[in-house]
């Protein structure tokens, strides 16, 4: 798998793993850390190195390729936009071209509901509009796009993954959450109540009962099951085809930090912020189609659950995999 040192590539790793498969990691380790990379051999590339990927391909004998290996900031998408297509398109094609180069044929694409841009209506089901409103969401939806044209060249057989908000950590500890910067709700929540920086939150005269923004928070756990099954489902002649993951429940922004709050036992410091442009108010799955499908349930769907395994990962790793 690409990007497998990374928070979601990591969890994904340990339930193939833990599935029976043999894993291969492929990583630059730029965001990724190689402490998170223990549940298969670790092959240090850079994805947009095409005779790298077709060499780790041939030399391993894959059978089928999860790819993470996306940068995921936003905002820095708006700010940055040709990193975000070098890398998230441009990485993704290389991927692609070594797999059909070495007669790979599965695929399983991290994507995201980005995609979906500015929501027409409430829980957003696959075939809701794709109409991305930052570089991020569209740098997936081109790879997306290319699928199809990959799949009637070369066989290939793919599963597009559109998540929601992951979150939480690996509830056996042994795993969890660490980016720099940290971008995310509930790890920021946690380390402001660890006399960490602040939160903001931005806006609180949103249409919701609380005024805050609404969002499908899902597990990282439950992701990498998801991902597990997208693969099995392709192995033995599924579709190819796209699915949301998320719970279906959307939380707003003060209940997670009343939730961190409560299960910290500690005050969650913050001040509020103006909007952010293209903020929906609420954005949560219709997740339907992946529940029937893969018959894939979130087992740690409950905002207590996902913000427990995130703190109790913080308290045994308060800076993240550098020191315990």
């Amino acid at each position: 798998m690409t990007g497998g040192a990374g928070y979601i590539g990591s969890h994904a790793a340990k339930g193939l793993q833990r599935a029976g498969y043999r894993v291969v990691v492929l990583d630059n380790l730029q965001a990724g850390h190689r402490a998170a990379a223990k549940f298969g051999e670790l092959v240090e590339a850079d994805i947009t190195d095409t005779a790298a990927v077709r060499e780790a391909l041939r030399r391993h004998e894959i059978f089928g390729v999860m790819h993470f290996a996306a940068f995921l900031d936003v905002g820095e998408s708006v700010r940055e936009p040709a990193k975000y297509y070098r890398n998230n398109v441009g990485g993704a094609l290389s991927v692609l071209e070594a797999m059909a180069a070495e007669s790979v044929k599965h695929f399983v694409f991290s994507s995201t509901c980005a995609t979906y841009g500015e929501p027409l209506e409430t829980p957003i089901a696959e075939t809701h509009p794709q109409n991305p409103i930052n570089s991020y969401g569209e740098s997936k939806l081109a790879v997306e796009r290319a699928l199809p044209h990959f799949a009637t060249a070369y066989g290939l057989r793919y599963v597009a993954l559109r998540y929601f908000n992951a979150s939480g950590a690996d509830p056996d500890g042994e795993i969890g959450e660490d980016h720099s910067p940290e971008i995310h709700l509930i790890p920021r929540a946690i380390e402001a109540a660890t006399g960490g920086r602040g939160l903001q939150v931005f806006g609180d005269d949103y249409p919701t009962p609380d005024g805050t923004c609404l969002r499908d928070y899902i597990h990282v756990t439950d992701l990498a099951d998801a991902h597990v099954k997208a693969l099995e489902s392709i192995a033995s002649d599924g579709p190819s085809t796209a699915y949301n993951l998320g719970t279906g429940r959307p939380h707003s922004v003060r209940e997670v930090i009343d939730t961190v709050a409560r299960v910290t036992g500690r005050p969650v410091p913050w001040t509020l912020a103006p909007r952010r442009p293209g903020d929906p108010a609420v954005l949560y799955a219709a997740p339907d189609k992946a529940r029937r499908a893969l018959q894939w349930t979130p087992k740690l769907g409950d905002l207590e659950t996902i913000v427990r395994t995130a703190w109790d990962w913080h308290r045994t790793h308060p800076n993240g995999y550098d020191r315990k």
